[in-house]
């Protein structure tokens, strides 16, 4: 009763395969069932905080390692008989990206002792996971032009997390729904 009737081609995240499966007429054995019948709604809503908080966890190191990468690269590479680098532009932009990587950990930790503690952390997760998504887009996008052609090519790493990381606004709930949900709890969110 089960068919994978495609495979889909994706833009990242290309070592994890993503396909269209039809479930027709699929019996499951009561030792197999994962909790109470009916429920998985529920429960995937329930978990959905700390995927999120994952999400958030998951790209800090590759930030840091991004923008390292883009230190050592820029500082290495000539251009006018000066390293890129030395320019204040570049120089400065990095100094604002680790600023906000370090912003985003922040966020993280409080999300999590909160969390820890018993606390809901609907609200912070969903702005630690907007902030996150949004940050590796600029991080990625502001790194990938300091590596000039290099960074359009497949070579380097910083291509890679950008075309990759870019699932981080979608999956779990989108940016928009992050901001939806944040409205709510701001209680700003327009009634039905």
């Amino acid at each position: 009763g089960i068919h994978v009737a495609r495979k889909i081609d994706k833009l990242g995240m290309r070592s994890s395969d993503t396909a269209e499966i039809f479930f027709e007429d699929v019996r499951v054995p009561c030792k197999n069932l994962i909790g109470e019948e009916g429920k998985g709604f529920t429960y995937q809503m329930l978990q959905f905080q700390e995927e999120r908080l994952w999400a958030v966890a998951s790209v800090l190191t590759p930030l840091e390692t991004v923008i390292q990468e883009t230190i050592d690269y820029t500082h290495q590479r000539k251009v006018f008989d000066r390293s890129v680098l030395h320019n204040q532009a570049v120089h400065f932009r990095l100094a604002e990206l680790a600023t906000e990587v370090e912003l985003l950990r922040s966020l993280l930790y409080r999300t999590v002792a909160l969390y820890v503690e018993g606390n809901d952390v609907t609200k912070f997760a969903s702005m630690a996971k907007l902030k996150a998504g949004r940050l590796i887009r600029e991080v990625t996008d502001s790194c990938l032009q300091f590596w000039g052609g290099m960074g359009f090519t497949s070579e380097v790493l910083v291509s890679r997390f950008y075309r990759d990381f870019r699932l981080v606004s979608i999956g779990g709930g989108t940016d928009e729904t992050m901001l939806s949900i944040i409205c709510k709890y701001m209680e700003i969110l327009p009634s039905k």
